[in-house]
C-alpha cells in the first residue's frame, strides 16, 4: 500500500498540532520527494548515516526528530549541508523533521516514550502552569538507592548514565529529554528526589549537590529515540505503509 505525501504530512502536522507550537525550526516536510509514500525510514537525527541507510532501505520518507534550517544556522547550501541535501534530493526522498512538537506530545511525546521505557507512572507536568511546558514527573514503581536505578536506566537504554548521587531513595523523580539540563531547578522545587534528561553542564552538579537531589544525565541520543518511533508506528498503523527505524549509534 501507498500513501500520499500530502496526506502523510497533513496527518503528522494536525496529529502533533503543530500549527500551535513556536520552535527554533520549521517543522514538518523540510525537504520534498516522491508523491507517494510506501515505506519511512525513521530515526533521532537528520545525518549522513541515516540518509545512507534510508537510500539502502529504499525509504520515501525519512522521519526524524532533529532535522534542518535551525534559526540562526548558516543558510549557505555547502559542505555537510549540501552533501545531506543532495542524498536526499537525487534519490527523491522526503525529509520530515518534529522538534518540540514530538517533545510535547502526550502519547508518542519524547517524554512519555521515556516513561513507558523507564516504567515510569506520569503524575502530570513538570510546570503544571505553563502551557508550553515539557518535562514530567512521576514515580518509581517501587523505591530504589540511586544506583540501582541508575542499573535500571542502563539496562533499559543500552548506555549508563552519568549520575550525581543525592544519597537518599528516590520515589518521586522529574524527567525530560534531550538537552533539559536547566529544568533542574524546576525539579528542586517540584520536590522530587530525582531528575533525569539527557545532558549535563557544570553548574548542573552544584544544584543537584546542593539540593541533595539526584541528576541522571542518560545521553541526548538516548532519551530522544523512542517518541521518533511511536510516531513512525502510528503512521504505519494508519495508512497501511512500512516503517523501519534505524539507530545511528551517538555516545552524546
Amino acid at each position: 500500500m501507498s500513501v500520499a505525501l500530502t496526506t502523510l504530512v497533513a496527518e503528522c502536522d494536525r496529529y502533533l498540532n503543530v500549527a500551535k507550537i513556536a520552535d527554533y525550526c520549521p517543522n514538518g516536510l523540510q525537504v520534498e520527494g516522491r508523491a507517494q509514500v510506501r515505506r519511512i525510514v525513521s530515526g533521532v537525527t537528520a545525518s549522513q548515516a541515516l540518509l545512507d541507510a534510508a537510500v539502502e532501505a529504499q525509504a520515501d520518507v525519512v522521519l526524524v526528530h532533529h532535522g534542518y534550517f535551525w534559526k540562526n544556522e548558516d543558510a549557505r547550501i555547502v559542505g555537510m549541508k549540501q552533501r545531506r541535501l543532495k542524498t536526499l534530493l537525487n534519490h527523491d526522498i522526503s525529509l520530515l523533521a518534529y522538534h518540540l512538537p514530538l517533545d510535547v506530545h502526550p502519547e508518542v511525546g519524547n517524554n512519555p516514550q521515556l516513561a513507558r521505557v523507564l516504567d515510569l507512572r506520569v503524575e502530570g507536568a513538570l510546570e503544571p502552569d505553563n502551557p508550553k511546558s515539557v518535562g514530567l514527573v512521576g514515580s518509581l514503581r517501587a523505591p530504589m538507592s540511586p544506583v540501582e536505578f541508575q542499573r535500571q536506566v542502563h539496562q533499559a537504554l543500552g548506555r549508563e548514565p552519568l549520575l550525581i548521587d543525592g544519597r537518599r531513595p528516590i520515589q518521586r523523580i522529574a524527567w525530560c529529554t534531550g538537552g533539559a539540563q536547566g529544568y533542574i531547578e524546576q525539579a528542586v522545587a517540584a520536590g522530587v528526589d530525582a531528575y533525569l534528561t539527557g545532558e549535563i553542564s557544570e553548574p548542573t552538579v552544584h544544584i543537584a549537590r546542593e539540593n541533595g537531589l539526584s541528576f541522571f544525565a542518560a545521553g541526548h541520543h538516548a532519551t530522544e529515540r523512542y517518541g521518533v518511533q511511536a510516531l513512525g508506528d502510528y503512521l504505519a498503523a494508519q495508512f497501511g505503509i512500512e516503517h523501519r527505524f534505524i539507530d545511528c549509534a551517538n555516545p552524546a
